[in-house]
């Protein structure tokens, strides 16, 4: 099953700044060959239901093992079966009807 999800991963415990969690979390997604997409607070993720909550679960594991002692975490998601649609297409969907 194909799903869109939105990542927003905070390690806690850390101090105030958190971008190099981000960055780590942002490398195992490029590892991955995930489409994703960062934005000023967490990141979209499209493709496979198990690859993509796999790659989760493997942020988790780097920033943990970077030193965060607790991580939360929220993720919303979506999926359809009507059809395939790409985080591109939903952009391109609004960005259409903006132009009218």
């Amino acid at each position: 099953m194909q799903v869109i999800l939105d990542l927003c991963l905070v390690p806690l415990g850390v101090g105030v700044s958190v971008s190099k969690y981000v960055t780590e979390c942002h490398k195992v997604l490029l590892e991955t060959g995930l489409e994703h997409k960062l934005h000023a607070y967490g990141t979209n993720i499209e493709g496979d239901w198990d690859e993509v909550m796999a790659a989760v679960k493997l942020c988790h594991e780097r920033v943990h093992a970077m030193g965060a002692p607790r991580i939360t975490t929220t993720i919303k998601l979506g999926t359809r079966t009507d059809r395939g649609q790409t985080m591109d297409d939903k952009i391109a969907s609004v960005e259409k009807q903006l132009a009218q």
